[in-house]
């Protein structure tokens, strides 16, 4: 285990995540009845004190995290695991990256980018601006072999709570670039990249021909996709289309780009 004083030297954030790892990892030996070491755990609780943790949770937190400590030191044993368990999950949430039961990470409990299957796609985001949707995509992008993304200016910031909270940690799994709209025409120019859109009045998704490399644009809620970028798709591609068969006209960007991008991959 990583000692007290090594995880002193630790990055705020990356010092209260790998805190919450080690009491999940403590919370699965409590519950196959394997020994604790309290004197341990004395010592990562003693670190709610220390600069990492009062930089990165705000005092009402800070006092919910002692509460917590303190049924640590009164709970009976069979109750021990689903106490560390609690300071865990808490952790993980003031962090805003609870992770799934299947998700790939490694050793200082950050998202394993070596699990991931990278493709040669691009996915181009022309001026999203819900941080909320941004997230999504980041997280689709993340399974779905996604290289880079590429953020128009105008998208939502990917540091914004709401992102950062819909990605689940993807936006440090996915490398991405800010660029402006000029950037990006200059970037798909100098590549010579097939080119290609999500939007309405496109191929039907079953029937396009993805390109083995290439660039995806995805438009904003919306406006859709500007002129500057859609001229740029490449005349044999075009737009690609989701066709519906309910009663409304679209769907959220995020889910209709994680359908399309889940078609890019298999193909």
């Amino acid at each position: 285990m990583m000692t007290i004083a090594k995880l002193k030297t630790l990055k705020d954030r990356t010092c209260v995540r790998k805190c919450a790892q080690i009491f999940h990892e403590q919370a699965l030996l409590a519950k196959h009845e394997e020994p604790v070491d309290f004197s341990y755990l004395k010592g990562i609780c003693s670190l709610f004190d220390e600069t990492q943790f009062t930089k990165v949770l705000v005092q009402a937190q800070l006092l919910h995290l002692e509460k917590l400590k303190d049924k640590l030191v009164s709970e009976e044993p069979a109750s021990l695991a689903f106490v560390l368990e609690d300071l865990h999950q808490y952790l993980l949430s003031v962090l805003g990256s609870e992770p799934s039961d299947w998700d790939f990470t490694d050793e200082k409990g950050e998202l394993d980018c070596s699990k991931r299957i990278i493709l040669p796609h691009i996915l181009i985001l022309d001026r999203l601006r819900s941080p909320f949707n941004v997230g999504s995509l980041f997280r689709s992008a993340d399974s779905f072999g996604i290289e880079e993304i590429w953020l128009v200016e105008g998208t939502a910031d990917v540091h914004h709570p709401r992102c950062e909270k819909s990605a689940r940690g993807c936006t440090g799994s996915v490398f991405y670039r800010n660029l402006t709209e000029e950037e990006v025409v200059q970037e798909l120019e100098k590549r010579s990249l097939p080119v290609f859109a999500l939007e309405l009045g496109g191929c039907e998704l079953s029937h396009f021909s993805f390109p083995s490399e290439g660039a995806a644009i995805i438009g904003s809620e919306e406006m859709g996709v500007s002129p500057v970028l859609l001229s740029l798709c490449d005349h044999s591609l075009g737009r690609v289309s989701i066709p519906l068969g309910g009663t409304k006209g679209s769907l959220n960007v995020s889910v209709a780009s994680g359908i399309m991008l889940y078609f890019w991959y298999v193909q």
